[in-house]
């Protein structure tokens, strides 16, 4: 089903809002979708294939730790492979939405929780449905 007018308009207002309040969460969840770590993955899949073999192994000698502990590696082969890559930090600079002025909106007290942008969602919608 698809969005009305009135819906894609709030649902961009909401989204320019994130992008301006919070730009650090912003920067967060979309440096994890940038390029995959070639290295770690042929790390993982390399120990995923030596715990393959150590598996292997412990059938062979009927030893059941042998086996257990080739499937540990090949779990921790596995989970290598898959992480996100890990990148150096880079440098943060200042921002003006820590002094208290925003871009061009009301001047409030940050608060810093987690909570405040879906609170600020919840009044404006509660104003709006006041208001209609």
């Amino acid at each position: 089903m698809p969005l009305s007018e009135q819906e894609q308009r709030l649902l961009e207002e909401m989204e320019r809002s994130l992008y301006q309040n919070d730009s650090d969460f912003v920067a967060r969840v979309t440096r994890r979708q940038g390029r995959p770590s070639y290295t770690s993955i042929t790390l993982g899949v390399l120990g995923a294939l030596a715990g393959v073999a150590i598996v292997i192994v412990g059938l062979v000698l009927r030893q059941p730790l042998i086996g257990i502990l080739g499937f540990v590696v090949m779990l921790a082969g596995v989970l290598f492979a898959l992480r996100p890559g890990m990148r150096a930090p880079k440098a943060k600079a200042k921002t003006p939405r820590a002094s208290g002025s925003s871009s061009g909106g009301p001047s409030r007290p940050s608060t810093g929780g987690s909570g405040s942008f879906m609170d600020r969602m919840n009044d404006r919608w509660d104003k709006r449905n006041d208001q209609s």
